[in-house]
């Protein structure tokens, strides 16, 4: 078999399916990203394109993500040309195409069916958009809601011309128009639950020499970027009150002070983070800062974490939340909508407001306050990742969906399996829902 996978950022979600198909002799794997350098996986061979040109300065600010999705595509369609003509055509193209790159495509191989990782539709209401107006004061405004209907060409194109698409949950599955969900599976990418695990006797040794262990208080909070997507403001506000409380406990963050999601700092705007360091009190040397680190580091922090703070906006679940539950964390995770898909609250983990950074506090100090009681949500929260999200579970279905289109079989009876697996998720959705309608009643 021969497949093709796409990604401006290999490898992207794709990076144990590439591995996996590549392992087997028989298939021809190539993948396709903008320039990665040291980025290599072993039998796949790496395909790169680059794009030159820039937006147009007077392309109407509506159309600025469209035309650049249109040069990305450009390019895409230019190195596939290339390998039609050099003797590749793909049994299946597997792609996040969410930039452009998918837009010519079909123009290239007509006959050849695409699997689209369908990651987000863009929504002014109900998820991301104005979820922080609260905060800052901001009010959606007609603007940005046409901005967002004219980005969505991209996502409504490939939700067009694609055979199937695959999305991680169901909250991403609902905000994609619901005439397309007939055509949408939803499964996770998969959590590697091997390397994410509990850490018999691990220990984290700081850069200033300290050494911490799980008989340490630490809180731990990871994010790409310390942004108010992914909560900084509420987690800082929490993470100076813990520290009044719990003179013994040390902060823990990894990640950068740029922005990921959301608005960009605006040139010379002090970081997110900074800002918040210089309005609020810490005690310094409890508080650590590590910045991006290697997977494995990343790990070691999750092993001997006491309580691990996950904070989001109605967006797109972090792997790192996942992870931290594969390795036995207690999160304290924010009751919006794709964390609460994943965790119960007292069961397998602890949710809390996100804009109530004293609630946040509260639930550090009943974590150390229950220790027992923590015990068992430790476990809960590893087997729900083992049970739902391993990769031992999502990848196997994974491939048969990608046997599936490539064989031409569509709907692909994969879709159906799939379906039946996620009744309990489907059922606790259900469950939420006759909740939230009894208490707004």
């Amino acid at each position: 078999m021969k497949i093709l996978f796409i990604h401006p950022n290999m490898p992207g979600q794709y990076k144990h399916l590439a591995r996996m198909l590549a392992a087997d002799p028989a298939n021809e794997v190539v993948f396709l990203t903008k320039p990665k350098p040291g980025v290599e996986i072993p039998g796949v061979l790496k395909v790169e394109y680059e794009v030159s040109r820039e937006v147009d300065k007077a392309t109407h600010r509506y159309l600025i993500p469209v035309e650049r999705g249109i040069f990305v595509a450009q390019e895409v369609w230019r190195v596939c040309k290339q390998m039609k003509d050099s003797g590749f055509t793909p049994d299946v193209i597997c792609g996040h195409l969410g930039w452009g790159e998918g837009f010519f495509l079909k123009d290239i191989f007509l006959d050849t069916p695409v699997l689209s990782l369908l990651e987000f539709f863009y929504e002014a209401h109900g998820a991301d958009v104005g979820f922080l107006a609260n905060v800052d004061g901001e009010a959606m405004q007609a603007d940005q809601a046409a901005k967002l209907r004219i980005k969505n060409m991209i996502h409504l194109s490939n939700l067009t011309w694609c055979d199937w698409g695959v999305t991680p949950t169901y909250f991403q599955l609902d905000r994609h128009p619901k005439i397309f969900h007939p055509k949408i599976s939803v499964l996770h990418d998969g959590v590697d639950t091997d390397a994410a695990r509990p850490g018999k006797g691990s220990t984290l040794t700081l850069p200033n020499g300290l050494k911490l262990s799980p008989q340490d208080e630490v809180v731990t909070y990871i994010s790409r970027n310390f942004e108010p997507y992914r909560g900084i403001d509420p987690f800082m506000r929490a993470a100076s009150i813990i520290q009044k409380r719990r003179p013994n406990c040390h902060i823990i963050m990894v990640g950068a002070d740029g922005v990921s999601y959301g608005a960009s700092l605006k040139p010379g705007e002090i970081p997110y983070r900074q800002r918040l360091l210089k309005e609020l009190q810490f005690d310094k040397a409890r508080l650590h800062t590590l910045g991006f680190l290697s997977y494995e580091e990343m790990l070691k922090v999750m092993q001997i974490s006491s309580a691990h703070i996950y904070l989001t906006v109605p967006f797109v679940l972090s792997w790192s939340m996942m992870e931290a539950m594969a390795a036995g964390c207690v999160v304290i995770g924010s009751d919006t909508a794709p964390v609460r898909e994943v965790i119960r609250d007292g069961e397998n983990g602890l949710l809390v407001d996100f804009f109530s950074p004293e609630q946040i506090a509260d639930k550090v100090d009943e974590v150390f306050a229950h220790r027992d009681r923590m015990r068992d949500i430790r476990h809960e929260a590893r087997e729900t990742i083992l049970q739902r999200y391993a990769l031992d579970k999502v990848l196997p279905l994974h491939m048969e969906l990608i046997r599936d289109l490539a064989e031409r079989r569509l709907p692909p009876p994969t879709a159906a399996h799939i379906e039946a697996i996620n009744r309990e998720v489907l059922k606790q959705r259900q469950e939420d829902a006759h909740e939230k309608a009894q208490k707004t009643a």
